[in-house]
């Protein structure tokens, strides 16, 4: 299986300072989006942080796609997991020392991936899709205020992209001492393509216009057109996502 990779990050309209990071590493067979939080430059810090962590969590001389094996997939998951545990520890030591009751974070996807098998990683509103067959699941259910709203039957999933406090994550890296990270698994065929995106980009483009996108046969071209999109509905946020198609 060869993976071809197309990726996008922007500021948006209304941010001064662009918080999302992001990581597509093909001799790792792993990729990523983190949407950092933490006020002024701090969210920055902490997505830089969490992909900088998952690039060095497994060697790149033992995980090319050319020549040497790459490791088993659960153990660069378990790697990952590991990193991102690390990195944790590091936000809420930073959080700590800048002051009290501040908090230093970011929520992460991340996928890895072998010739025939996936898991996700998340924290967090960024979410993992795959498109296969015309249609589009999402992989990650998100860890935010108004998805608990949606699960207890007191929010229609239509109303929650506009609820006012549809920006509130109930998990994140760096939120507090203890990091749960969901996962999930699957199989992958040929033609499958995953999108790994920050909600900059999930809250102002439907599932209907991310399958059309993703269905694309140009992905850089789809990737301009969603970039496009977002602007012109005047993106509030940073718009962040990598998009990852399989081929036989």
């Amino acid at each position: 299986m060869r993976f071809e990779c197309v990726v996008r990050t922007h500021v948006g309209c209304k941010r001064k300072v662009n918080e999302d990071a992001l990581l597509a590493r093909p001799d790792l067979l792993l990729w990523a989006v983190a949407d950092g939080m933490g006020g002024h430059d701090a969210g920055a810090v902490a997505s830089a942080l969490l992909v900088e962590a998952l690039g060095s969590s497994v060697p790149t001389s033992s995980a090319t796609t050319s020549g040497i094996k790459t490791p088993a997939l659960a153990a660069r998951i378990e790697a990952a997991a590991a990193a991102l545990q690390g990195a944790n520890r590091k936000l809420v030591a930073m959080a700590a020392a800048a002051g009290p009751s501040r908090t230093i974070g970011s929520t992460i996807v991340l996928l890895a991936a072998d010739q025939n098998a996936y898991a996700c990683l998340w924290a967090g509103d960024s979410r993992a899709y795959l498109a296969r067959g015309g249609a589009l699941k999402q992989l990650t259910h998100d860890h935010s205020l108004v998805q608990q709203l949606v699960d207890a039957g007191d929010l229609t999933p239509e109303a929650a992209a506009q609820h006012p406090n549809a920006n509130i994550i109930t998990r994140a890296v760096g939120a507090g001492p203890e990091l749960i990270l969901d996962r999930g698994d699957g199989k992958i065929a040929a033609g499958d393509v995953f999108l790994l995106a920050s909600d900059g980009l999930t809250r102002l483009v439907d599932d209907g216009e991310l399958l059309a996108a993703l269905e694309e046969a140009d992905l850089e071209w789809a990737a301009d057109q969603l970039i496009e999109t977002c602007l012109a509905r005047k993106a509030p946020d940073n718009v962040t996502f990598v998009i990852l198609k399989a081929h036989a």
